[in-house]
């Protein structure tokens, strides 16, 4: 990640759901000398296939009905910065032909134009999804992978890496403790112990809303085994 920060290259973070993929695509902007421009997330699974070229490549007023204005799209957007697409494993083909275009010729054209406009931009994505499964059957193209994939970072899940479980769930008690307003909210000794020791099947994403409902039930400073337990229900 720290390499990639440095450099240019497109980079797909690939890893199980609630690994961190957002989290590292953003430190990756942050760390880079895009870091002063936008960060845009487009959700590919969440993109309607009606929606996709308006959503992504904006629209001219009157383009198409309830098109009372221009807009641009997220791409656009995302010019002098960082476009990251998130679960860019769900775009059906249809879609990912018109994304390869516009990263290939970085310029986009809203629905309604016919004026190219130049977009600067920096690409991270991210699936869960096995690409490799999917270049295989033909449902994602292959051009687009390598153009998305010139760097690869698969994100461990979060039991493979226990000793970062513990590091994680402190930065998350600060940003809980400024939500809740808790002062000082922290572990246990027994806490801790729970946090390294479980597998946490859901990873990151788990362990946050583990968290985040014992500090809501706990209501103290200093969440335990026990708390952490009956709230998240842990087994």
């Amino acid at each position: 990640m720290r390499r990639a920060a440095e450099v240019e290259a497109s980079v797909l973070l690939t890893g199980e759901t609630g690994t961190g993929k957002s989290l590292a695509a953003r430190i990756i902007h942050e760390n880079s000398r895009r870091a002063s421009g936008p960060f845009v997330v487009v959700n590919c699974a969440g993109v309607p296939e009606s929606l996709f070229e308006s959503e992504l490549f904006g629209h001219e007023r009157g383009a198409f009905t309830g098109a009372t204005a221009s807009r641009e799209g997220l791409v656009e957007a995302a010019s002098g910065g960082t476009l990251f697409l998130d679960e860019v494993g769900d775009l059906p083909v249809a879609q990912q032909s018109k994304l390869l275009t516009v990263l290939e010729e970085r310029t986009v054209r809203r629905v309604g134009s016919v004026k190219p406009r130049p977009v600067e931009l920096r690409v991270v994505s991210g699936t869960g999804a096995d690409l490799n499964a999917a270049l295989e059957t033909g449902t994602f193209r292959r051009d687009l992978f390598h153009r998305l994939a010139v760097l690869r970072c698969c994100i461990p899940p979060l039991r493979e890496r226990p000793e970062d479980a513990l590091h994680l769930a402190r930065r998350i008690l600060r940003r809980l403790g400024r939500r809740y307003d808790v002062d000082e909210l922290r572990l246990s000794p027994d806490g801790a112990s729970l946090v390294e020791s479980y597998p946490w099947p859901g990873n990151v994403r788990e362990l946050a809303h583990a968290l985040e409902a014992a500090v809501i039930l706990a209501r103290a400073p200093v969440l335990t085994a026990d708390a952490l337990r009956r709230a998240a229900q842990l087994e």
